[in-house]
């Protein structure tokens, strides 16, 4: 029998080369070529009307705000002309001061009121169901009818004065939408009173996955209802807070129907908005570029706030 050759020996001894794992990079081409291609025909008809739809007309809107343009005539590059123009405009800087009491007003209110109701309906009850639906009721009316609804409430001769004079405060009826000092109040209450239905969902969906556990505990450990909130459930609720947060600026800053609806901005432009002041500057003055650079602000402004905030979220947490 012949000995074993000296390679044969060496291949044998040596131990096998571990193989290399895949790089991440492999492993997600691997994963996405599993995916069946009718599901990535159907993913790619939406993405293509959102990029034709929405993203290429929001990133448009960056160049056309460097321009002046009527829609019509070729645009005409100015340069950050019209930024330097929207400081001088005091309708713009009224709208900006009205922007910014809307996202406190409108933010807070219905934060507030909507998790007050979350907390006060997140238990069983043979009526709670109905109370739930009736406040999430009016997030089902679009924006426009809401503004409609609340205008025929405001109407001098309206259900708000009638309702004031008949608990005997005659003094305090007013003609809300056409005072220039209560006006934006008075489309801010209608807008909170539709958005509170929405944040209570947010809340309790929250609430839900809340561990009760720890609350229980602490009721025996002596602590009363307000510190068991404060101290153990307002901290699991850390992610509904981020997103409730960016929904609020969000929708604070396109507020647009429910106002043009009441006032389109009036009493003398005291409720505009820089929502409404953009629609006005582009489809009635005509002035394309100068809207496209509101809509640049209303843009930085809602990425502003929202960064910030995670920026601080984050740096808590660490």
């Amino acid at each position: 029998m012949e000995a074993p050759s000296r390679t044969e020996e060496t291949r044998t001894a040596s131990p096998q080369a571990p193989q290399r794992a895949p790089g991440f990079g492999a492993r997600v081409l691997s994963r996405l070529r599993r995916v069946p291609m009718l599901i990535w025909l159907f993913l790619l008809v939406p993405v293509v009307f959102e990029v034709f739809w929405v993203f290429w007309p929001a990133l448009n809107s960056f160049s056309l705000s460097v321009t002046r343009w009527d829609g019509i005539t070729p645009a005409e590059p100015v340069g950050l002309q019209n930024f330097v123009d929207l400081w001088d405009d005091p309708i713009f800087r009224t709208a900006l001061e009205n922007n910014i009491i809307w996202i406190i007003g409108f933010g807070g209110l219905s934060v507030v009121i909507g998790l007050a109701l979350a907390v006060a309906l997140n238990k069983p009850g043979p009526m709670v169901g109905l109370y739930r639906s009736a406040i999430f009721l009016p997030m089902v009316v679009s924006l426009a009818v809401t503004g409609l609804f609340w205008r025929v409430m405001y109407a001098p001769d309206g259900p708000m004065n009638a309702s004031l004079g008949l608990v005997g405060l005659e003094s305090l009826q007013r003609q809300w939408l056409a005072d220039p000092d209560l006006a934006l109040y008075a489309v801010l209450i209608a807008a909170v009173w539709r958005q509170v239905g929405y944040i209570m969902v947010l809340y309790l969906a929250g609430l839900k996955s809340c561990d009760e556990s720890l609350e229980e505990a602490a009721a025996v450990d002596g602590a009363n209802a307000w510190t068991r909130f404060w101290r153990i459930v307002m901290p699991q609720l850390k992610g509904v807070h981020t997103v409730v947060f960016a929904v609020t600026v969000i929708d604070s800053l396109r507020t647009f129907d429910i106002v043009w609806a009441m006032t389109r901005g009036g009493p003398y432009n005291e409720t505009q908005l820089l929502s409404t002041y953009m629609f006005q500057q582009a489809f009635t003055t005509g002035n394309l570029g100068y809207a496209s650079a509101i809509s640049v602000v209303i843009f930085a402004l809602a990425i502003g706030f929202i960064i910030t905030y995670l920026v601080r979220q984050s740096r808590n947490e660490d």
